[in-house]
């Protein structure tokens, strides 16, 4: 396979991609029911739409560019391939009149009869088989040229529609952008107007999010240290050190923890459908400068009444309610363990056995904004790992 055609495939491949991408930022960011508006949540929402659709027109506009090199060494190609044709039509056209002139001075059996000898006779019989068939092969080669010419200027021609194609949508992509671009300047001034009120609140959050996040910590180690204390002795006898924490394996937990690690990029993602709408790690804050997110996991946004599913093999772990109802299910795989946070209904208790894919619970739909999010977080014992590095890429 050429370079071209891995290239054109790739980039053909995100453009999908990313189109998939707007339409479910469409549908689930912005099509669905808010009982109130919500400024800072709008603007983030914005701001995904625009990043989304920038990527896009950096795809098409790659994609442009290639057409454009190709379209413009098949030009080329073609008049190479015109000037050949010329050329076998003018010989073949030589041919054509030299035979004529040839047959109007005497006759193929004139000529033949005429020969001095039985041997003269033979090689000018032989001489006008060579030249017949030499003017097939002439007459076939023309076609298959020019079959070639016209498959050339076919595709030339797909390729430039593509091409146009391509402008066109990036156009109007550009055209929406500008537009996303007027509502947001709307929202910020708004923002602005209230600007402690809306920093406030966005701190609050962060602080919340964070006593969150240490009470899943806290409930890891406190689940460590049991598992410890029970395999203790064993370790002991064995003289084997033991961590504070780091879970203590019994063989079939090793190898499970191993079959999770060999997964690692291909594991499934815990939403049939669905976008991320917050990464992992620390990031800038999207309005505010000078205020951080430590994100600890993925915000997954998905659909009404959708459920979230294991990754993987494993054990729950532990089953945390929060004060509003919010359940938070821990599933332990070996020394891994995947956090689904922000679920409504339950389908599993603690100590169930699940299967990859086996649904654990419903995710809890917020009335005010409309979004069904699942806050999805990986650990290795007590330490936090991106999860987007171990699940598939979508």
């Amino acid at each position: 396979m050429s370079s071209f055609s891995q290239t054109k495939r790739q980039l053909e491949q995100q453009r999908k991609e990313l189109k998939k991408e707007i339409s479910q930022v469409n549908s689930l960011l912005f099509n669905e029911q808010k009982k109130e508006k919500n400024v800072l949540e709008d603007l983030k929402d914005l701001n995904q739409k625009i990043a989304v659709r920038l990527k896009l027109i950096t795809v098409m506009n790659a994609e442009g560019n290639l057409l454009t090199k190709v379209i413009g060494k098949n030009k080329k190609k073609i008049a190479k391939l015109e000037k050949e044709l010329a050329a076998l039509k003018a010989d073949y056209a030589g041919m054509i009149l030299k035979s004529y002139k040839s047959k109007s001075q005497q006759s193929r059996m004139m000529f033949i009869l005429s020969s001095q000898n039985f041997q003269q006779a033979y090689k000018r019989l032989e001489y006008m088989k060579q030249y017949t068939s030499f003017r097939k092969k002439q007459g076939v080669a023309i076609g298959v040229q020019t079959d070639v010419v016209k498959k050339m200027n076919d595709s030339l021609l797909v390729q430039k529609q593509l091409k146009n194609t391509l402008m066109l949508f990036e156009k109007d992509q550009k055209e929406m952008i500008e537009l996303d671009k007027k509502d947001k300047e709307k929202l910020i001034a708004t923002i602005k107007n209230k600007e402690s009120k809306y920093r406030k609140e966005i701190q609050n959050k962060i602080k919340a999010e964070k006593r969150v996040a240490e009470k899943i910590e806290n409930i890891i180690r406190d689940e460590i240290a049991k598992a410890n204390r029970i395999a203790r002795n064993k370790v002991k006898n064995s003289g084997q050190s033991v961590s504070k924490n780091e879970f203590v394996l019994s063989p079939e937990a090793k190898a499970l923890a191993v079959k999770f690690e060999l997964n690692k990029g291909k594991l499934p993602w815990p939403i049939e459908e669905g976008l991320i709408t917050r990464r992992f790690g620390i990031q800038p804050h999207p309005t505010f400068p000078g205020i951080s997110i430590n994100s600890t996991g993925l915000h997954m946004v998905t659909r009404r009444g959708k459920s979230a599913a294991a990754i993987f093999d494993g054990k729950i772990l532990n089953i945390q309610v929060s004060p509003e109802g919010r359940k938070n299910v821990l599933i332990q795989h070996g020394n891994y363990i995947t956090s689904y946070n922000n679920l409504d209904k339950l389908y599993v208790r603690t100590g169930d056995v699940v299967k990859t894919g086996e649904k654990i619970g419903q995710i809890f739909t917020d009335k005010v904004s409309g979004k069904t999010t699942l806050i999805f977080v990986l650990y290795k014992n007590t330490t936090k790992l991106n999860p987007a590095s171990w699940i598939l890429t979508r």
